[in-house]
């Protein structure tokens, strides 16, 4: 086995430079992220920053919003897709197990329901309540009960 004395000396130089671009590259990441940092704490009304944005009144464009293109924003949207997809499987299991009345429209007792639905989701009454507010579903009363409100009749309107 032929061995040089060349070859080890080319090894380290090489990694030699390996290691400084790395590090210039880790340096130049530190102080991007760095800055970032920096500037985003000056919007930041718990850091000690001196720089504070406008704050949005009650009534203007954006208030009670999330700043756009924010992980808050993102995951609000999230968060509603999901709702609308369980709202969505709420009115398919109520097309499946429900009866026609006189006007056509099916409906299901809230008893009937909840044993269905409860292998789907245990969110069942907070899921129906978010379907009454866009006018999916009707029911009598505020709230459901399972036991007291199992002969409630869900009608399913759309």
């Amino acid at each position: 086995m032929e061995t040089t004395d060349e070859a080890p000396a080319q090894r380290n130089d090489d990694r030699a430079e390996t290691c400084t671009v790395s590090v210039k590259g880790l340096t130049e990441n530190w102080q991007k992220w760095s800055n970032d940092h920096c500037e985003y704490q000056k919007h930041n009304p718990f850091s000690n920053g001196k720089v504070i944005p406008p704050q949005i009144q009650r009534g203007q464009e954006g208030y009670g919003r999330p700043l756009e293109g924010s992980k808050t924003e993102q995951r609000g949207k999230d968060a509603h897709s999901h709702i609308s997809r369980e709202v969505t499987e709420l009115c398919q299991v109520i097309q499946e197990i429900a009866e026609s009345r006189d006007d056509g429209r099916p409906a299901v007792r809230f008893g009937t329901l909840f044993e269905r639905y409860v292998t789907i989701s245990d969110k069942l009454v907070g899921v129906l309540l978010r379907a009454r507010k866009q006018a999916l579903v009707h029911f009598e009363g505020e709230m459901l009960w399972q036991g007291r409100d199992d002969d409630v009749v869900i009608t399913l309107l759309q």
